[in-house]
């Protein structure tokens, strides 16, 4: 049997469909279904069993993956050793981010990406929600966040800050708050995101933190609504470093707070690149993951 049949039945073993499968292949269900089928009757018996809610391993089928799947695995990774250092990263890699920086950090790094490496096809997928990465066959993700846990492998790609920002038109109108506290009897910008939307987290040059509740009449779970907003003079609103670092310098808004580290969720957030738990990383992740690790830490927007 040959070894892409044998990643065929692994790949559906793991995503628990053919049609699953066959998206993450690009093939048709219906040719990953033949591809079981013929496994199932060059073997002698049911690898799967289906009904028409669901689909599961047999005991046969689940002894046989656990033998099989680390070979694929030693297959995969002696032939990305041997290759890696003879030729150009190559193949079609899918990289998911959220819309705000996608558009902020990473279109503009698309030209110097292609250019790096001409034989990689970049399929860019544009969500705000976190993509399922081995349900949707995406080789890497970026997200913002602390630390990220669970069963994904994860670096960091830069750190990130957020600020309080308000418009010169907001601050020549309204009584600036000079102290975070006074945020509290302050029409705000609010992320409708949960662990953002009711208070920030300030921490002040000796350490000591403090939480202020926020409330507001305007929640968007779109960075990029927050930052149109703030700008055209709606509230102040948290917002990361990265989005808004030309609007400061060219005067389109102020931090309000600059004696003060501002939160939502922690202070050591950063960007993360996020790829699914195997034994080896494809030459062209690698390469991706380098690239945006190296271009992304030392970038200024």
């Amino acid at each position: 049997m040959d070894t892409d049949a044998l990643r065929t039945v692994a790949l559906v073993a793991r995503l628990g469909s053919f049609a699953a499968a066959a998206r993450a292949q690009s093939l048709d269900p219906s040719a990953v279904s033949r591809v079981v089928a013929s496994a199932e009757a060059r073997l002698g018996f049911r690898l799967f069993q289906r009904t028409t809610r669901r689909l599961a391993l047999t005991d046969a089928g689940a002894l046989y993956l656990e033998r099989i799947v680390p070979l694929l695995d030693e297959l995969d990774m002696a032939a990305e050793e041997v290759g890696a250092d003879s030729r150009e990263p190559s193949g079609l890699l899918r990289l998911t981010a959220s819309v705000a920086f996608a558009q902020v950090c990473i279109t503009p790094l698309l030209a110097t990406f292609r250019q790096r490496f001409p034989g990689i096809t970049l399929e860019l997928i544009v969500e705000d929600a976190n993509a399922d990465l081995v349900a949707q066959g995406i080789d890497l993700a970026i997200r913002l966040a602390e630390a990220p846990h669970g069963d994904l492998i994860s670096t960091r790609l830069m750190d990130t800050r957020y600020l309080v920002c308000a418009s010169p038109d907001w601050i020549a109108k309204h009584r600036c708050p000079e102290k975070p506290a006074e945020l509290a009897a302050t029409e705000c910008l609010r992320s409708a995101l949960p662990e953002f939307r009711d208070r920030w987290i300030f921490r002040d040059q000796s350490g000591e933190e403090t939480r202020v509740p926020v409330t507001g009449w305007f929640l968007t779970p779109s960075a990029l609504a927050l930052r149109a907003a703030a700008l055209d003079g709606l509230g102040p609103a948290l917002l990361p470093d990265w989005l808004v670092t030309q609007d400061l310098a060219k005067g389109r808004l102020t931090e309000l707070f600059p004696q003060y580290r501002c939160a939502a969720t922690g202070f050591s957030t950063g960007a993360w690149a996020l790829y699914p738990s195997r034994a080896y990383l494809p030459h062209k992740v690698r390469a991706t993951l380098d690239f945006f690790r190296s271009e992304l830490g030392r970038a200024v927007y």
